[in-house]
């Protein structure tokens, strides 16, 4: 279970950037794409997790946003949402250029006012 260092990276990555602010962080939102391999439910697990070792977390929402993969057709000059895994365009050229999908990142922090 991988998704445990994540949730865990995901912290200390808002606790770099936000020193002072970092008790006052209600929400956390992270977008997933569907291509980087951390399955949403299990991020959430691995967050109750670490707020079992962490209590001063417990008052923190976490969201998880899954994106789509999104693939760019040089024939058309298009960006097309992947479907089922199948990396062709509604123009019938297949692609292999993805630009959005892999990634795993912080999209939102909301603070305590």
């Amino acid at each position: 279970m991988h998704e445990v260092p994540i949730v865990r990276d995901i912290f200390n990555t808002l606790q770099e950037n936000h020193p002072e602010k970092f008790d006052r962080i209600t929400k956390v939102q992270v977008e997933a794409g569907l291509l980087c391999n951390v399955q949403p439910i299990l991020i959430q697990n691995a967050f109750e997790a670490l707020i079992r070792d962490e209590p001063q977390l417990a008052h923190i929402d976490l969201e998880v946003v899954l994106l789509p993969i999104v693939a760019h057709c040089d024939t058309c000059d298009q960006h097309f949402t992947v479907i089922r895994h199948r990396f062709v365009c509604a123009c019938g050229t297949p692609s292999r250029k993805i630009v959005q999908g892999e990634e795993l990142r912080i999209s939102k922090v909301e603070f305590l006012n």
